[in-house]
């Protein structure tokens, strides 16, 4: 059975740092790129960061040079370390596998995921 386990986020001010952990079950982790997604509220589902299954990373934008994504193929945890954070970040933050080359995830189910919420 797939599970992913978000965790770490929270309530912090503009320019905060965040630590987000995800932790994966039931899948092929070590074999498979792994996406952060977030989803703002009235907004669509949108991949934000993923790392490949060797390491190599790709980001969106808005989150380049303050977003760093990373992973533990012993402990099948995919993090994303957020810095610089900006009111325009809040979302819920989930974790899934992905393609590599496109924000399609690979499986159907989702976590709860943890909320981020930037603000003053």
């Amino acid at each position: 059975q797939v599970q992913f386990v978000e965790s770490g986020g929270g309530l912090v001010q503009p320019g905060g740092s965040l630590r987000l952990s995800c932790a994966a079950s039931g899948t092929m982790f070590r074999f498979q790129p792994m996406g952060w997604y977030r989803q703002a509220p009235g907004k669509q589902r949108e991949l934000v960061a993923g790392i490949g299954s060797e390491g190599i990373t790709d980001y969106q934008d808005s989150v380049k040079g303050r977003f760093t994504i990373s992973r533990d193929n012993a402990k099948n945890t995919v993090y994303l370390q957020m810095n610089s954070l900006k009111p325009e970040d809040t979302a819920v933050y989930y974790c899934n596998a992905y393609y590599w080359g496109t924000s399609r995830r690979i499986y159907d189910c989702w976590g709860r995921g943890t909320q981020v919420t930037v603000s003053s």
